[in-house]
């Protein structure tokens, strides 16, 4: 579901902001051609780079891949599960993010270093925000697999789930480069971030990029509805059904933040992660005073 329904997430934000807009927007499915029409072209590859720039796009959509085999979906538990499966989740998360970077050095341009170097600082403050999200639900269901953290919760739990949801919402932006945090849309080389490490890919390699990046937001969407939702349903398909909803959803609010927001200066990218830390450390200890 992940592999083929993640590129239609993109629609649901490119819609959104286009009725804002008061335009018809691109078709629905345009992530879709676009990666079908990049995958039939050729690469064109610098003579500076190594088989690390070729590697990156490659490490960028099988990690984002194996990444999707720890996340349940509704009732239709993950297929990959284990104690402790969430480090592992995340460290697939770090490698995606890492070949990305360094796929950018390689080139050996300034320009692609600066984004790089602005990357590597944001995700710096993100990615503990986002383990503290991941441990407040721990502590509220005494589990440390992702099955157990995303499966039925007393309703007391719901405390935490609502102050880690809105942080880890303000971590998805992050991390998928969404305004306030970044725009995807900009070619204005002093606020780019994300956009400024890839310019050098193209065709097939470029395709696996854009695929990653719809693998990448597909799974912290999934996490961000998860965390809302810590029940099931009676029914295994109302459930994936409600989840499916959620997705669509959160691609909805996506949308409606980058319509109705400005992108932030890079100055008070911080200030915004460490709101989204302080609202990670009070789902924390409101998950312990639940256990307690």
């Amino acid at each position: 579901m992940a592999l083929i329904c993640a590129p239609a997430l993109m629609g649901v934000i490119a819609k959104t902001k286009a009725f804002f807009a008061g335009r018809k927007g691109p078709p629905f499915l345009q992530t879709y051609y676009d990666i079908a029409k990049l995958l039939r072209k050729g690469a064109v590859y610098s003579t500076t780079t190594s088989w690390v720039f070729k590697a990156g796009p490659v490490v960028c959509v099988g990690a984002a891949g194996a990444a999707c085999f720890f996340i349940p979906f509704g009732t239709l538990g993950a297929p990959i599960s284990f104690t402790g499966d969430v480090v592992l989740f995340m460290y697939l998360l770090g490698v995606m993010r890492f070949f990305t970077v360094i796929a950018a050095l390689d080139t050996g341009s300034a320009f692609e270093g600066m984004g790089a170097s602005r990357e590597v600082f944001f995700s710096a403050l993100a990615e503990p925000v986002f383990l503290l999200c991941i441990l407040s639900l721990a502590r509220s269901t005494q589990g440390f697999r992702l099955n157990e953290l995303f499966s039925a919760a007393p309703p007391f739990h719901m405390a935490p789930a609502l102050l880690a949801g809105a942080s880890l919402f303000v971590i998805l932006l992050a991390e998928n480069a969404r305004i306030p945090v970044d725009d995807p849309a900009t070619h204005l080389e002093l606020t780019m971030i994300h956009e400024v490490m890839v310019l050098d890919h193209s065709g097939p390699d470029f395709g696996f990029i854009t695929y990653g990046s719809c693998l990448k937001l597909w799974l912290f969407a999934l996490v961000f509805v998860r965390m809302l939702l810590p029940f099931h349903a009676t029914a295994p398909g109302v459930d994936v059904l409600l989840t499916a909803l959620g997705m669509g959803i959160t691609g909805v609010c996506v949308g409606t933040v980058e319509s109705v927001m400005a992108r932030l200066r890079l100055l008070r990218v911080p200030q915004l992660l460490a709101g989204a830390a302080a609202l990670a450390v009070l789902a924390l200890l409101s998950g312990e005073g639940a256990i307690l």
